[in-house]
């Protein structure tokens, strides 16, 4: 690292997300805010890696960034952002930073519309049998089989539970809306008329599982919704029915959801898993009624650099003693995932 006169703002994220999340006129404006608050914009592949943080006014993080702890900072006096380019800050955003006054941004709206595409997207595949159907063709004499694959159907119409009204949440509901679906939503936080106005029927988990036809989770990862769906849940779901995950693998009990699949019962698609990468002797690689993808549902060259965006912006905004768009309070840190 090239030596700076005041590390203002640092970057503590890899060249490779660097240059994905930031186009270069953003990084332009990190830079312009960094001299706005007096000092320079570095990037450093680790905080560990600036030798002196002391004069620090912003922190933009990356994942797998340590936590704000007392002892880290007790280095960092002059820290009054931290601003991250993903959606959860919960591994590393500590009391200790509310109590200091220090404040939380994140770019989790820019990975929405992603996500909830590829829900969108995972949703017509366990419809339609699609990932059933690649199976057996991927076998020598494979083709059409009804009793292996399972009947086909159409989301003109269909029953499918919204597990969740988070950003996500939303985003999907929209889309599953456009193309005809009856939505059912689930969330305690949302009212008979809020969710109306969403254009779903709000009801109870059980019943939502029991109606529905796909079911899709886009819910937080607090304690409340800690293996929210498990085997008593997944036995409600009818025959042929599908689980679709985007959100976090906190919200299933991943063995007895891996008990239905390998019945045939029930089919999945999943992008987020308990252990990443996951076991190479998983069953789940082999069943033909699953569809898997490795965590890369928000992973879209648009909504990367939408994600950059943000984060400049607030960077700005906070430069310039402008109100922040997208604030993570000590109380909503409590209810996001």
């Amino acid at each position: 690292m090239a030596a700076v006169s005041r590390p203002a703002v640092v970057a503590a994220v890899g060249a490779e997300l660097m240059a994905e999340f930031f186009a270069p006129a953003d990084v332009e404006r990190l830079r312009a805010a960094a001299q706005a608050l007096g000092g320079d914009f570095v990037r450093v592949d680790r905080l560990a890696d600036v030798p002196d943080l002391s004069s620090t006014d912003v922190v933009v993080t990356g994942w797998g960034a340590p936590p704000f702890d007392a002892g880290s900072l007790d280095g960092m006096p002059r820290l009054g952002l931290v601003a991250h380019t993903g959606a959860s800050v919960k591994a590393f955003v500590t009391d200790e930073l509310f109590d200091r006054g220090i404040r939380v941004t994140q770019a989790g709206q820019a990975m929405a519309r992603p996500v909830a595409e590829v829900s969108l997207t995972f949703t017509l595949v366990l419809l339609h049998r699609v990932a059933e159907m690649d199976h057996a063709l991927h076998t020598p004499d494979g083709w059409y089989d009804v009793d292996a694959v399972g009947v086909q159907h159409q989301i003109l119409d269909a029953p499918i539970a919204v597990v969740g009204a988070s950003r996500t949440g939303r985003a999907y509901l929209q889309l599953i809306r456009a193309l005809g679906a009856r939505p059912l939503l689930v969330d305690p936080t949302v009212g008979t008329a809020e969710a109306a106005d969403l254009g779903a029927e709000k009801v109870e988990l059980d019943e939502a599982l029991r109606r529905a036809r796909i079911v899709a989770l886009h819910a937080p990862t607090v304690p409340e919704t800690h293996h929210m769906v498990g085997a008593r849940e997944l036995s409600l779901m009818p025959d042929g029915a599908g689980l679709v995950n985007t959100a976090r693998s906190w919200l299933v009990d991943e063995p007895a959801l891996e008990a239905e699949l390998r019945s045939g019962r029930l089919s999945a698609a999943l992008d987020v898993f308990d252990d990443e990468p996951f076991a190479a002797d998983s069953p789940l690689r082999a069943l033909p009624n699953v569809l898997l993808t490795p965590h890369r549902a928000a992973g879209t060259v648009e909504g990367r650099r939408d994600q950059g965006r943000i984060v400049a912006d607030e960077v700005e905004a906070f430069a310039a003693g402008r109100p922040l768009q997208h604030e993570v309070t000590r109380d909503r840190l409590a209810v996001m995932g």
